[in-house]
């Protein structure tokens, strides 16, 4: 028999046990009611739905006023998974409908169960038509939601723009504000003004009945925020011109820029092999880009600001700059030229007559004198000693936007390279001379530039000394005037009296005797600057940079072909003839226009594939 106290404490222990349990309880319902947010998201989620709408993105127009990417209506199709009719629906008919194959909605399908109650992208780029018939379907748990994708009336300017694409997993990290599904700019222009052409999203706040049908909206839409649309862009470009320079550099591959000197304002880029932008817009998007990856000319790679090249004689301007502002170099000074220049290794050069002052160097594009100037540079007893003045020589080209990034609005542009006197100390331990680095006399050696860069130095000779940063974007939608370092002067080290020695020979190359002379236009005083880089790879790279007209300079333009021989045979026809487009609004030469835009170059890759 438990005596008493026994069963006093027994019950006592129950007592406590069950109040325990109690108190477990009321702290979880306490818990799930003012604390965790999930049953209180449930529990709105079966009387109201918030539907994602998305802002149209800003258009955008060329300097002229034309459109060069516009937006197109279309839909996304999305699901919740919950909602959908226990009994099933006509699949083979949905399918039929929204223009996807039955194993694609099977996989989405069994995605979207992971999460029932979130709405989830079965698939995009309904049209209008496709929407109307997917409406009268009667597809419990689906619907369309409406947005805008990218349009171009003018196939052009693939690299330029950049495409529009659904953020990565990294992205979204970085940028936890965007939706999975909102389209950002992936690349060029859509990427560099992706904050001002995406807009910001709205929310439409949906109530469902006892049923769990949707039947309008929340409270008459008290809660619904309305998208911002995103605002237009005028671009720099010319759009015909753009037109033209795609054409005329159809079957080469390389780059060709040109600019207004007077702003900075970049009329034309074309990187070759370029693409169709409509290509990467819709449901084949994924099918081209591979395509487009495996191309192995690469079409995707923006050549015209990221591409890395030897400026070839065209650098020889900047040697002879150097050299009148150093006292090294007068306009009348004298050098032979044997066929080229025999000290140490020695440089080739084609025949002319000899000696020569530097006018006819510059308009014969001679190398041999060039040589002669770059050593007086380096050489100068002044400097007190050879390594020292290769560090002036390397100050005064960087003031030109070489061997660095110019800051132009693409995000990706290249920084060219320019050896330093560090690099050449740990190549050669410390051992070296002026004739050791002589190949960049004629810009040669370890010295590299984008197209960009050679199209700045034109404008910055235009200038008479100066530039300012080269840029896309004209105007920006609701903003007075775009950014100010676009409108600040960078200036180089060179006295501006000294261009119009370089201005003179630049202009006898094409009007009086040299070999530039292909590019004379009667009445526009253009002056050119031929240049033919040499290339272990293969053919040697053809250039050309120019501008015109001499006073009152309009356009400044480099075009850069790989494996396109001398300068004159391929770069500077083609840079001529959109001269000669922008600034007559004409053709004056149409079969050199034809010839042109017919010809094919061959370039290593051709025989190659890329990996996949």
């Amino acid at each position: 028999m438990i005596d008493r106290h026994e069963g006093f404490l027994r019950m006592r222990t129950l007592q406590a046990i069950v109040l325990l349990i109690f108190a477990v309880i009321g702290l979880r319902v306490a818990y799930i009611q003012l604390i965790d947010p999930r049953y209180k998201e449930l529990a709105r989620t079966n009387v109201m739905f918030s539907q994602v709408e998305y802002a149209p993105r800003g258009e955008i127009f060329d300097r002229n006023g034309n459109y060069i990417a516009q937006n197109r209506e279309c839909y996304d199709l999305m699901v919740i998974y919950r909602d959908i009719n226990k009994h099933g629906f006509d699949s083979v008919r949905f399918c039929q409908i929204a223009g996807i194959d039955l194993p694609r909605l099977r996989t989405r399908l069994k995605q979207a169960r992971q999460n029932p109650r979130a709405p989830f992208l079965i698939t995009n780029f309904l049209s209008k038509e496709e929407k109307l018939r997917f409406d009268v379907g009667g597809f419990d748990g689906f619907y369309t939601v409406s947005r805008t994708i990218r349009s171009y009336p003018t196939p052009i300017g693939g690299n330029l723009l950049g495409e529009v694409g659904l953020p990565s997993e990294n992205y979204r990290k970085l940028h936890p504000e965007v939706h999975p599904n909102e389209y950002i700019g992936r690349t060029g222009i859509e990427k560099a003004y992706d904050y001002v052409l995406r807009g910001k999203r709205g929310i439409r706040v949906l109530e469902r009945n006892t049923h769990g049908a949707l039947k309008g909206s929340f409270m008459d839409g008290i809660f619904d925020t309305l998208p911002e649309p995103g605002k237009n862009i005028v671009c720099t470009i010319d759009a015909k011109l753009q037109l033209m320079g795609e054409e005329l550099m159809a079957g080469k591959v390389g780059g060709a820029i040109a600019i207004e000197p007077a702003t900075g304002e970049i009329l034309m880029m074309v990187s070759s092999p370029t693409f169709d932008p409509d290509r990467l817009v819709g449901r084949n998007r994924s099918r081209t880009y591979a395509e487009l990856l495996q191309n192995p000319r690469n079409p995707l790679y923006n050549r015209a600001v990221q591409g890395r090249y030897p400026p070839g004689s065209t650098f020889k301007l900047a040697q002879a700059l150097i050299g009148l502002e150093e006292g090294v170099l007068q306009a009348h000074d004298m050098h032979p030229c044997h066929n080229g220049y025999s000290v140490g290794r020695g440089v080739k050069c084609h025949s002319h007559k000899s000696p020569i002052d530097l006018y006819y160097a510059i308009a014969t594009s001679c190398n041999a004198y060039f040589c002669y100037v770059f050593r007086d540079i380096l050489d100068n007893k002044a400097h007190g000693g050879v390594k020292n003045g290769f560090d002036v020589w390397h100050n005064y080209v960087e003031s030109f936007g070489f061997g660095g990034r110019l800051g132009s609005d693409f995000l990706d542009e290249s920084s060219g390279a320019l050896p330093s006197r560090a690099r050449y100390d740990r190549v050669y331990h410390g051992s070296w001379n002026s004739l050791t680095v002589l190949s960049l006399s004629i810009g040669q050696g370890e010295m590299l530039c984008s197209p960009l860069q050679l199209a700045n130095f034109a404008a910055t000779i235009a200038n008479r000394g100066y530039y300012y940063t080269p840029h896309i974007v004209k105007q920006i939608e609701g903003i007075d005037s775009i950014d100010s370092r676009f409108r600040e002067r960078h200036y180089t080290m060179i006295d501006p009296k000294h261009y119009e020695t370089i201005i003179q020979g630049m202009w006898d190359g094409v009007n009086k005797e040299g070999t530039s002379t292909a590019a004379r236009l009667e009445g526009f005083d253009v002056c050119g600057k031929t240049g033919t880089a040499q290339n272990p790879n293969g053919k040697d790279h053809s250039t050309f940079l120019s501008f015109a007209p001499r006073n009152n300079p309009k356009i400044a333009i480099s075009v850069y072909i790989e494996h396109g021989g001398f300068g004159a045979s391929a770069a500077l026809p083609i840079a001529s003839l959109l001269e000669e487009y922008y600034l007559t609004d004409t053709i004056r030469r149409p079969a050199l226009y034809q010839r042109m835009k017919e010809l094919k170059i061959a370039h290593p890759n051709d025989n190659k594939k890329k990996r996949q």
